[in-house]
């Protein structure tokens, strides 16, 4: 039986005896690799590198009493593990199962919920201020990551917990990464002072340091000349602790700096947090993982490994291959704009940390020259863009829909009030899958719609797509953005140079009817067409419209539309309740009260993870679920689509 089955709570964690630990550290391990393995796109490298980190913070703290609160949720398993949801593992980021990030109705040790970075530290100053208002007494410690430390949150944080004194813990996990290698001036810092560690423990550099505090101890005997040395001797410690202590950074900000620990040796872990925990006010200890530690392929590729597909979990080798199956959005952006950088020079690309994720890894390779990745900083991404812009140039900012919701006021402010042409491209536009509700994009359409002269477009396969960002470049008329699906594209696309661009502000009519107007924009546009020709089968005559434009509307297909049609029905992946149906049926409204219309989309609610398909038709927002609400629309009884075939 392994060390991990008699492991319930940290509770157990706190009684083993301390020689134990080196195993539940591989049982741990070895957990999640076999779970991983069999769960694709489950967060690995992550994981693998918080191990002895996560049990040492266990064994020393008396969680969840104390509140330990992390920083994103890509390194939690772990923590779950621990924290009585071993035996539930297996349902990770599936419907119904565990999320893959953290949670706080799932579990009372998950203190603060986390899909984003940057967030633990503010998070914990907050609690432990909750902490001394009511008077109570308990360790309050954040984790958070180095890639992290990309974001402007944990400096504000940091600033803050060192003006106010407060009693808090920070663990800056250090392993160099966000999903890709770090980027910027404190990952430099903190990489060069991780060769200096070494220097620090030398006899020579000790022997300096005893010498400097042996004058500092004489000095008041010398007189005036002792009060040089006093001087002299401070100063001269100051400068030593600046060029080998990278804590120097957090010290000033008013943190006492601890480490760096080694962050897979579980036994200097426990020590130093038994320490740390004794002290008070503000404090940091600095430890350094590996991303991927203990599974050799993932050390070996940790980007790759960030998150995992099946894999054999002896030899980390793939159990499927590509079928060779259609390519995600994702690629056909890529592909698609390191084309058009290549007919036009002034395109650049940018992204926060999200280059694979995105596509723009593509783009990367092929114009190195035009690529910027900022870290995860979104809004500096989105001004820096504002910056290019007034200069000439074309930036392409991609970011997943739901982080691109920290950057809104450099949206509002620095790009559409000065009428900039900078594109954005939503990745994860509408529901995410089992990233869950932290990455489902459901509010893109209503946060953009509010924007004062933006274009906000979505296309209905890849063709379109390439299309829209031909537009987007040749539109003079402030931003543009282009929501893209976290799923595969319909059809292969044409080549590139055969696309033209999409006539600006114009929409589609795919199919003529009588009874209903479908406008469909998106991805659930074809889906709009099945449901259409699911109808016609009853005598129900649909007209579908592709709403490749949410905004402006294409005032002329309106006029075309009604009053000819009594009903109107409109379907999006985004949340209905200020998005594309409300935007449409407002313009309706004013010219049009008599015609009867209703709107899909997401609800006014956070959709919870699982497969996207699966989701998408738990909301109804496919062919059987249109089919359906067109029919309650028009006051016909209810029918499958199966019984339509």
């Amino acid at each position: 039986m392994a060390l991990l089955d008699t492991v319930r709570t940290p509770e157990d964690v706190r009684a083993l005896p301390e020689s134990d630990l080196p195993q539940l550290c591989a049982d741990v391990r070895d957990r999640i690799i076999d779970v991983v393995s069999r769960h694709k796109g489950a967060h690995f490298g992550s994981n693998l590198g918080t191990v002895e980190l996560t049990v040492a913070l266990h064994r020393v703290f008396d969680t969840p009493r104390d509140q330990l609160i992390w920083d994103v949720g890509h390194q939690a398993y772990p923590h779950k593990i621990l924290t009585g949801r071993n035996d539930r593992l297996d349902s990770i980021r599936k419907r119904g199962g565990l999320s893959g990030f953290l949670r706080r109705d799932e579990s009372e040790y998950d203190v603060f919920g986390a899909g984003h970075a940057g967030t633990s530290i503010s998070a914990a100053v907050g609690v432990a201020a909750a902490r001394d208002i009511k008077g109570e007494d308990f360790d309050v410690v954040a984790v958070i990551g180095d890639g992290s430390m990309t974001c402007g949150l944990p400096y504000e944080a940091l600033n803050n917990a060192g003006h106010t004194d407060r009693d808090v813990i920070v663990v800056l996990n250090d392993n160099q990464m966000s999903i890709s290698p770090n980027v910027g001036a404190l990952h430099k810092y903190l990489g060069i002072h991780k060769k200096l560690t070494d220097v620090r423990t030398s006899p020579l550099y000790n022997k300096v340091r005893a010498e400097v505090k042996r004058l500092v101890h004489q000095a008041p005997k010398l007189g005036t000349i002792g009060e040089m040395l006093e001087h002299f001797a401070v100063r001269a410690d100051d400068a030593m602790k600046g060029m080998f202590v990278p804590g120097m950074l957090f010290e000033e900000l008013g943190f006492r700096y601890v480490g760096p620990v080694d962050g897979h040796d579980i036994n200097a872990l426990v020590r130093t947090f038994e320490q740390v925990r004794k002290m008070e006010g503000p404090r940091l200890v600095h430890v350094l993982t590996t991303k991927g530690k203990g599974f050799a392929p993932a050390e070996a590729d940790q980007v790759k490994w960030h998150a995992a597909a099946l894999f054999d979990k002896e030899t980390g080798a793939p159990l499927k291959k590509s079928a060779g199956g259609l390519p995600r959005y994702q690629q056909v952006f890529g592909e698609a704009l390191t084309e058009l950088a290549a007919e036009d020079r002034t395109v650049v690309g940018i992204t926060a940390a999200m280059a694979t994720g995105t596509g723009m890894d593509i783009f990367q390779a092929g114009h190195p020259d035009r690529f910027f990745d900022v870290g995860i900083a979104e809004g500096h991404a989105v001004t820096f863009a504002a910056g290019l812009a007034t200069q000439g140039l074309r930036p392409v900012v991609a970011i997943y829909s739901t982080f691109l919701q920290r950057a809104y006021d450099n949206i509002v402010h620095d790009v559409a009030l000065q009428d900039l042409p900078v594109t954005f491209v939503m990745d994860r536009a509408g529901i995410a899958g089992d990233d869950g509700a932290t990455h489902h994009g459901g509010i893109d359409i209503g946060y953009m719609l509010s924007i004062p002269g933006i274009t906000v477009a979505a296309p209905r396969d890849a063709d379109e797509l390439i299309g829209l960002l031909r537009t987007s470049f040749a539109h003079a008329g402030g931003p543009f953005s282009i929501r893209i699906p976290r799923d595969a594209v319909p059809a292969l696309p044409r080549p590139v140079a055969e696309i033209e661009a999409v006539p600006y502000g114009t929409w589609q009519t795919l199919r003529e009817g009588r009874d209903v107007a479908i406008l469909a924009t998106g991805t659930m546009v074809n889906p709009a067409v099945a449901a259409a020709e699911a109808l016609q089968r009853e005598g129900i005559s649909a007209t579908v419209v592709n709403c490749r434009f949410i905004k402006p509307l294409d005032e002329a297909a309106l006029e075309r539309l009604f009053p000819h049609h009594p009903h109107v029905l409109t379907v999006e992946e985004g949340t209905v309740a200020n998005g594309f149906g409300a935007y449409v049926r407002k313009a309706i409204d004013d010219r049009w009260p008599q015609v009867a219309g209703a709107s899909m989309g997401l609800p006014d609610a956070f959709v919870e993870h699982g497969e996207r398909a699966d989701l998408l038709a738990d909301l109804g927002l496919c062919a059987e679920g249109i089919a359906a609400r067109a029919r309650a629309l028009l006051g016909r009884p209810l029918r499958s689509l199966a019984e339509t075939a």
